[in-house]
This record gives C-alpha cells, structure tokens and sequence, in this order.
C-alpha cells in the first residue's frame, strides 16, 4: 500500500486491517522524504516516480521473507499513492509537463504539506538538472507483480500521458469522494476511470472530501468502511 503526500503507512490502517482478516498479507511503505515519520525532503514531494519503485523494494524484501504467490499480488494507494499503484500498473508521466511544472511555466498544484515547494525545488537544483529531473521522472516504472489495483483520491492524472494510462490491461477501482477540493474528481478519479480501459469506477459519497480516506478522520457516513468493503471485493475477485 501506499499512502498520500506526506502521510504514512498507518493512514491506511481503515484498509489494511479489513484486507488482512479476507486473508490477504498486506504491507505499506513509508516513502522516504514524504513521510510525517520522516524528514520532509524537497525531493521526497517532487520526484514522485521514485515512489513505485520503493513499493517494488517493499515486494522484493516481502517476497524474500514470506511464502508468495507472485501471480496474485495487488496494490492499493490514497491521493498521490493512488498515482503510485497506476505507475506500477504502467501510468507514466509526460516529460513536457513535468518539465513545465518544475521550471515554473505552469502552476503546480498548492500543496499543504510542503507550502513553497516548487521555489524550494527550484533554488535547490539548476535550468539543467531540473530538466534531467524531469526526464528521469518520466522514465517507466511499471512492476509485472501487480496484477490488480485500487485508487483511493488519486492524484496527478493531468500529468500522466493517456496513452500509458489506456495501455493498463489490470483491473482497476477508483474511488472518489464528490467534494474533494484537494484532488478534484474531474481532473483526477474521473480522468484515470475513463482512460483506463478495466477501470471499475464509482464515487463513494456526494459529501465525501478528500481526506475522509485517512483513518483518523471522522467519518460519519463510513466512507471508509465502504470503500475497504468494495477494495476487499475487488481484490478477492481479480487475485
């Protein structure tokens, strides 16, 4: 599993516990650099393809410790982890944009976590390294292992090319909640549902936000339970 911009594993308890007690073997990453159990690292919020590869190192220690079938092994995020399962799935990111992004051309998303991030970015590394950065954010970092994936508010489907989006052949669920102003539905959950061809897509509530996906958070309608209830199904059925 992996958990939204610098959260932690824990936040995801709400899912992890359900999906154990199906009998799934469930395992989470704190991403270094993007973890409140972490330092926040500039890095850890910008080079967001290094995150599916620190998922693929979780698989490689867990398949090294546990007895697993290589064939059923699935992977669920929250907002920016919900970007992290499309990448192991096979989303790439489109060098142009992220090339705009980090030299400024375009306004990058507010990010409440690590306010002033771009200009922290951009005192930190030079025109040029910056635009390796971005070549290097875009390169594939798709991991065979994953056969089926779960989207929780995912986020940054505007930077991703639709053509590698449209090019997933794994099952996938998307979740969403309608008033979600951090990652908006439209121009995220509704993007990838639509560009990914076995997208099983659905909003989980008309007053549901973004961070009611966090387990700490009240959750009077049980969004949560819902959702851990159709990601059970889910993986039940595609692994």
């Amino acid at each position: 599993m992996s958990h939204g911009t610098g959260g932690a594993g824990e936040d995801l308890d709400w899912l992890a516990a359900p999906l154990n007690e199906a009998g799934f073997l469930v395992a989470s990453v704190d991403h270094h650099g993007n973890s409140y159990n972490d330092e926040y690292l500039v890095e850890g919020f910008t080079l967001v393809s290094e995150r599916p590869t620190d998922v693929s190192y979780l698989l490689d220690h867990v398949q090294d410790q546990y007895d697993v079938d290589e064939r059923r092994i699935g992977s669920a995020g929250f907002s920016l982890g919900g970007y992290t399962v499309a990448a192991l799935l096979g989303a790439q990111i489109d060098t142009r944009i992220m090339s705009a992004l980090f030299a400024g051309h375009v306004p990058a998303p507010h990010v409440p976590e690590f306010p002033g991030l771009m200009e922290a970015l951009r005192a930190k590394y030079s025109t040029e390294q910056l635009e390796l950065l971005a070549q290097s954010a875009a390169r594939p970092v798709r991991d065979p292992r994953v056969r089926a994936g779960a989207l929780f508010a995912p986020g940054i489907a505007e930077v991703l090319t639709p053509a590698s989006l449209r090019m997933i052949a794994a099952p996938v669920l998307v979740r969403w909640g309608d008033v979600d102003d951090i990652t908006p539905p439209a121009e995220n959950a509704r993007l990838y549902a639509d560009l990914m061809p076995r997208a099983e897509a659905a909003s989980i509530g008309a007053t549901a936000g973004h961070y009611v996906f966090l387990g700490d958070r009240e959750d009077p309608s049980h969004v949560r339970e819902a959702a851990a209830s159709d990601a059970v199904d889910f993986f039940t059925h595609h692994l």
